[in-house]
């Protein structure tokens, strides 16, 4: 199983929850990640995690957070046997808005 990181910019307290467009960085953009919760006790970044597993096609628990767990920009580790896809599905994620 190979591991894919990727950063992320999550938005709480947003009035939809979405996955989409990017967020410029130095190196690769962040991908946008929108969600209702608030930013208490971990909530959003859940939330967070939930939905990016559930637009790459993965298990929630091949998601998981490396840095950032009290920050807005987030990096996450995703396990994938086909990194190649995860890949090419975070490219669109960052071209598309939610």
């Amino acid at each position: 199983m190979a591991v894919v990181r990727a950063w992320l910019r999550v938005t709480p307290g947003s009035a939809r929850s979405g996955v989409g467009g990017s967020y410029p960085r130095p190196g690769v953009p962040a991908v946008r990640v929108s969600v209702r919760e608030r930013a208490v006790d971990g909530r959003a970044t859940s939330a967070a995690l939930a939905l990016v597993a559930e637009a790459l096609g993965v298990r929630a628990r091949d998601v998981r957070l490396d840095v950032g767990q009290r920050s807005r920009d987030k990096l996450v580790a995703i396990d994938t046997d086909d990194p190649a896809a995860v890949l090419e599905r975070l490219r669109i994620l960052r071209e598309n808005q939610p």
